[in-house]
C-alpha cells in the first residue's frame, strides 16, 4: 500500500533528457540534492496507475497518466506525489506521452515566465530541432511571436520548420551570428540557450530591454556519443562565459537561468503550467515532438544518441511491447 497522498504508476515509457546525462556524470547539482549517489536518471514517465494512497482523490486503477519523477522514472514502476501525476491526453501514444512533460515544462517556463515576449516581438531560439526548442517554437506560434531558429546539422532544418520557426539558421554551413543579425537588426526581445558557450554571443544577439534565458549547458559535453569523463566535462563549465551586473545593467539587458528539477516543489505553477499545456495537447494546439524510442535494455544507446546532438525531437525508453511499432534508431 502507498504512502498517503502517493501515486503508484506502472511505467510503459519513460523520456530521456539530456539532463540524465549530465547527471550521470555526476554534475548536475539537484541530482545530488534530491537523489544522491548512486541514483537511477528519469525526471519523466507515461503508465498506468496501479495503486493510490490514501487521500488521493481524481484518479482510477488502470488509468493513463504522466508523471513527474525528479529522477528515477528509469523503472518498471514509480511512487510519486499525487501533484506530480496527469490525465493523459487521448491524442498522444503512450512513449509520445512519456516525451513531453519536461521539455514543455521548460519551454513554457521560459517563454511565459521569464521571456514574457509580447505577440509581434521576434526572439530566438538555439536548438531548435530538440526536444526543448522545438516546443519553444510551437508555443511562441501559439502565442503570436515571430521565432528564429538555430539548428547544428542540414537534416535539422525542416524540423524547426515544422515546429513553428519562421525562419532557420544551419549553424553547420553558415555563419549562425551573422545570419542571426540579418534576421533582427534591431536585436532579439528574448533568446534562448541551453548551449553554454554561445552566451556571450546570445547576449550581444539581444534588444534594449531583451531577456536572455539559460536552461541548460550543453556545450560542456563534446559530441559525437563519446562517453568522456567528469573532469574534461568540468573543465569546460569553467570556461563558461560568467556576466557582470554592471555590465548588464548599462546595457539594459538580463540574464535569466533555471534549472527544472528546483521548481518541482512550485505546486501551483507546475499544476497551472501542466494543465494549460495538456488542455492544448488534448485540443490539437500543441503536438508531441518527433519520437524515438529504445527498449530499457538501451538506455545507454540512448544516453549516446542524446549526446551525439545528432538526433532530432525526444528519445523515449519503453518497456514490453510499446516500442514495438515505433523506430528506435534514427535514419
Amino acid at each position: 500500500m502507498p504512502s498517503p497522498g502517493m501515486v503508484v504508476i506502472d511505467v510503459d515509457a519513460a523520456g530521456v533528457n539530456f539532463a540524465d546525462c549530465v547527471a550521470r556524470l555526476g554534475l548536475y547539482a539537484s541530482s545530488w540534492r534530491y537523489a544522491g549517489w548512486p541514483f537511477t536518471p528519469g525526471f519523466e514517465v507515461a503508465g498506468r496507475v496501479s495503486a493510490l494512497g490514501e487521500g488521493v482523490r481524481g484518479l482510477e486503477i488502470g488509468e493513463r497518466v504522466i508523471a513527474l519523477t525528479r529522477f528515477g522514472g528509469y523503472a518498471e514502476q514509480v511512487a510519486v506525489p499525487r501533484h506530480q501525476v496527469f490525465a493523459c491526453p487521448s491524442r498522444l501514444t503512450t512513449p509520445q506521452a512519456a516525451g513531453i512533460a519536461v521539455v514543455f515544462l521548460t519551454a513554457a517556463y521560459a517563454l511565459d515566465e521569464l521571456a514574457a515576449p509580447r505577440p509581434g516581438s521576434t526572439v530566438l531560439v538555439h536548438s531548435a530541432a530538440g526536444g526543448v526548442g522545438g516546443a519553444l517554437l510551437q508555443l511562441a506560434r501559439l502565442r503570436g511571436i515571430h521565432a528564429v531558429g538555430v539548428v547544428g546539422s542540414t537534416h535539422k532544418l525542416q524540423a524547426a520548420k515544422d515546429a513553428g520557426a519562421h525562419a532557420v539558421i544551419d549553424a553547420s554551413s553558415e555563419n549562425w551570428f551573422a545570419a542571426a543579425r540579418h534576421y533582427a537588426p534591431n536585436g532579439y526581445r528574448a533568446v534562448f540557450d541551453a548551449n553554454g558557450l554561445t552566451l556571450r554571443q546570445s547576449l550581444r544577439l539581444l534588444a534594449p530591454m531583451g531577456r536572455l534565458v539559460v536552461y541548460g549547458a550543453h556545450g560542456i559535453i563534446p559530441r559525437g556519443g563519446k562517453l568522456i569523463g567528469a573532469l574534461a566535462a568540468m573543465l569546460r563549465y569553467a570556461l563558461l562565459p560568467r556576466f557582470g551586473a554592471l555590465r548588464l545593467a548599462s546595457e539594459n539587458k538580463s540574464v535569466m537561468a533555471f534549472n527544472l528539477s528546483y521548481l518541482f516543489d512550485e505546486v501551483s505553477l507546475l499544476d497551472r503550467i501542466m494543465c494549460s499545456l495538456l488542455t492544448d495537447f488534448e485540443e490539437g494546439s500543441l503536438v508531441p515532438p518527433p519520437t524515438r524510442c529504445y527498449p530499457f535494455e538501451q538506455a545507454g544507446l540512448a544516453h549516446r544518441d542524446v549526446q551525439s546532438g545528432l538526433t532530432i525531437g525526444k528519445c523515449v525508453l519503453t518497456v514490453g511491447s510499446v516500442e514495438a511499432n515505433l523506430t528506435r534508431r534514427h535514419p
